[in-house]
This record gives C-alpha cells, sequence and structure tokens, in this order.
C-alpha cells in the first residue's frame, strides 16, 4: 500500500508517558506501528484531543509521523468517560482539517478504542474514507472478568461498540481470543475480523549487560527477590493481587522478608485516581508495607533496566486484549507470571517463558511466585525460554500485517466500484 492514514486515538494522546491516567499499551501500540509504517513509506498522521491551549497543533514525531491536536471542549477536567459528549465538537474539529487537506489525502481512517470509532465511524460516513477499528478494550469481555473494587462498564459503551463492529470495514483483534468475543459478544461477521499481535521494540527491550549490571545501575542489592508490576494502578490491573499475594508469602515463610521486594511502578488511572493510596494501607494493614515499593512510571528508555533487574514481572490483570509488559519483560530475559487470561495466554508461553495463573486468589499467585523464587536454575531456564518467546513479536510484524488488511479494505472498495460501474 502507497498513501496516507489518519488515527484516530481521542482519549489520549500518543505523546503521553505510558501509565500515566489513561496512558498505557495502547500509545506505544500506535506510535510503534505508526513508525514502522512510516518506514515502509506509509505516512501517518494521529489526531487526538488537545488538553492543553499551548499544545501545537501539529507535532512531529518521526519523518512520516505527525500528531495532529484537535481542540473540543474543555482543555482541562474532562475525564475520558465524559468525552463522548464532545462527539460533535469533535466530529467538526477534524472535520475542519479534513477539508482544508486535498481530496483523497488519507486512504484509511484507523480508530482505536470505542470512543475513537464512534468518531471514525462518523467521518468515514461523511467522507467515504473506509474505517478500520481496532478495541483494545471491550466493555463485555471488561464486565465479565470485573475485580471486586471496580465499577461495571456502562451499557452505553458496550451498544457504541456494537455500533462500530456493524460499520467498520474492517476490524483487527490483538490475539484469537479476542477475535472470538468480537464475534460472539458482538456480532461481528468473521470475515471482517483480523488478528494482527502487537509487538515489542526488540533493540530497546534486551538482556543488555544481564540482571547483576542493572541492579548495580539501579543501586538494588544483588541478593534480592524482587518480583516487579509496571502499568496503571487500578484494580483491573490486579496490583493488590500481588500486594495479598506477598502476605501470604511472609505468613508462610516469614524468613523471605530480608530479602523479599515487591516493586510497584505506574501511575494512578481514571477513577482510580486513590487507588495508590488505599494499596499502600492495605500493604501496612496486612504487614507488608516494609517490603513493598511504590514508584512513579519509568522512562521508556529506562525501562529495561527495571526488568532485568528483576527476578519476576508479574501481570495479574483481570483482562488483558494482549499484554505488552509481559513481552518487554520476556524480551530482557525476565520471566513472566501472568493471569491465564485473554491476550496473556499469547504474550506469555505456560512453561516455557513463564508461568500462567489461572484466577486471582492471592494463595495461588503466593504458591507459583515463592516455588520460582526458590528455584534460581527454573527461573535460568525459563529466562531463555522468554527471550526466545519475545523474539517472535516485533512491530515491523504488527506494521506489515496492519498494512496488509488496509490493502484489503481497499481492493473490496475497488471491487464494489467496479460492480456499481456495471
Amino acid at each position: 500500500m502507497r498513501g496516507r492514514i489518519a488515527t484516530l486515538m481521542m482519549h489520549t494522546s500518543p505523546l503521553d508517558q505510558a501509565g500515566i491516567g489513561d496512558a498505557g499499551g495502547m500509545n506505544i501500540y500506535v506510535v510503534e506501528s505508526a513508525l514502522k509504517m512510516a518506514a515502509a513509506g506509509v505516512d501517518v498522521d494521529i489526531y487526538t484531543r488537545a488538553t492543553d491551549p499551548y499544545l501545537p497543533k501539529i507535532v512531529e514525531i518521526a519523518p512520516g509521523v505527525t500528531v495532529r491536536h484537535i481542540e473540543a471542549g474543555p482543555f482541562k477536567g474532562l475525564t475520558k468517560e465524559e468525552l463522548p459528549t464532545q462527539m460533535g465538537a469533535l466530529t467538526h474539529g477534524v472535520m475542519e482539517v479534513f477539508n482544508s487537506l486535498p481530496k483523497n489525502y488519507y486512504k484509511i481512517l484507523h480508530s482505536h478504542y470505542w470512543i475513537s470509532g464512534q468518531l471514525g465511524w462518523m467521518l468515514s460516513e461523511r467522507t467515504s474514507i473506509p474505517l478500520v477499528h481496532t478495541m483494545h478494550t471491550m466493555a463485555r469481555v471488561k464486565n465479565l472478568h470485573m475485580a471486586d473494587q471496580e465499577s461495571p462498564e456502562p451499557e452505553i459503551r458496550a451498544i457504541g461498540e456494537e455500533q462500530i463492529v456493524k460499520n467498520a470495514a474492517a476490524l483487527i483483534a490483538n490475539t484469537d481470543s479476542e477475535a472470538a468475543s468480537l464475534v460472539s459478544l458482538y456480532g461481528a461477521c468473521p470475515d471482517t475480523v483480523f488478528v494482527v499481535a502487537p509487538g515489542v521494540d526488540l533493540k530497546r527491550f534486551t538482556v543488555g549487560a544481564g540482571k547483576a549490571a542493572a541492579r548495580v545501575k539501579l543501586d538494588i542489592a544483588p541478593d534480592a527477590q524482587m518480583i516487579t508490576f509496571v502499568g496503571r494502578v487500578q484494580p483491573h490491573k490486579g496490583p493488590e493481587v500481588l500486594v495479598r499475594a506477598v502476605a501470604e508469602m511472609l505468613t508462610h515463610s516469614p524468613h523471605m522478608r530480608a530479602k523479599l521486594a515487591l516493586v510497584i511502578i505506574g501511575g494512578a488511572s481514571g477513577a482510580g485516581s486513590a487507588e495508590p493510596e488505599r494499596l499502600k494501607d492495605l500493604a501496612k494493614f496486612l504487614g507488608v508495607d516494609d517490603v513493598i515499593h511504590f514508584m512513579p512510571p519509568i522512562a521508556r528508555e529506562d525501562l529495561p533496566d527495571w526488568y532485568r533487574a528483576s527476578d519476576l514481572v508479574c501481570v495479574p490483570s483481570y483482562s488483558e486484549s494482549f499484554g505488552l509488559v509481559a513481552l518487554e519483560a520476556q524480551a530482557c530475559g525476565t520471566p513472566v507470571v501472568a493471569t491465564a487470561i485473554g491476550g496473556l495466554r499469547t504474550a506469555v508461553a505456560d512453561g516455557i517463558s513463564g508461568s500462567l495463573v489461572d484466577g486471582h486468589d492471592p494463595r495461588a499467585w503466593s504458591a507459583v511466585i515463592s516455588r520460582l523464587l526458590a528455584d534460581p536454575a527454573r527461573r535460568i531456564t525459563l529466562s531463555l525460554g522468554a527471550i526466545s518467546h519475545a523474539a517472535n513479536f516485533g512491530w515491523e510484524s504488527t506494521a506489515r500485517r496492519t498494512l496488509d488488511v488496509y490493502d484489503w479494505v481497499l481492493s473490496r472498495g475497488e471491487e464494489t466500484s467496479i460492480k456499481l460501474a456495471q
């Protein structure tokens, strides 16, 4: 394919730090895919809502990748949940830009997350540019797998997602599991659902100089038993499971206290702004606050050292469309313990690159983590498997397969045009 793509991600910016607010794996996914598409000769404009009046209207991330800020609603104080009220303003803002550009400037609209999908549907209707959509998360899937402290996703979101499924020319799912959910829970036509796995930056996330060097660099004791959580600190990501699992471990093996460290790296997110403080209070109540360390989000260039320094990286999410943290950690040679759910079944090769745990019982997590910490030889074997498994995923492949979906959509459009002409 040759041409230019308009990517829509309105509720969070590709310029935001992952791990803070609503910024997470999707931000990384959009930027990395765009960079690889641009390298292949397909330019990408990423449209996002301006959250600061002083932001430049256009920011070039790299040659061929541009961020366009759209003014819609108040700059500050508008939550992700309130953003659908600004759909008219978003449509107007993007159409203003579209109308200022040459005809047929964009070949494809590609929206990410349901709010942008609603916008993409409107824009596609007005411009006849075909819409490709990636859900990333889905209301009906999340509501099937909720944490105790979590509120269900509103039905209005599920309805909005169903409308996108009905009107998009193609849907991109991260895994076979997500593709199946689109068909079974949203009535998607299987012929229009394509599986494109996310990737990992295999040049940044590497074994590097190894664990010992990373611990020296970060001033971490060489004999510490370090388990790490990286992500937004919200109930759905499951950090509470790890806090309670650590308490279980120390109840049964109090001798571990001197060396054990659970490091939780990330910031508060959305409605869960009080979650970090709640977890700190819980840790204190359980008597494990001395071994649990909370850290703000780490810059991506520094994250590999934290993965390398860890004995295990844990991803106890209640649902996960894929799990980029799991892939990044494995690429750095660190085994992963993750929930056996959704995309994590693909991101982690159970028994080869890490361990998958059924459910969120802290006792089960405690047992799996304790066994691995007590068995350095097993961790070395899993480390080798982790490196090998992660090597199968690269952003070049993600971009190439996404471009194949675009080609399929455009070819269908040409066939339709020919039939109408006849």
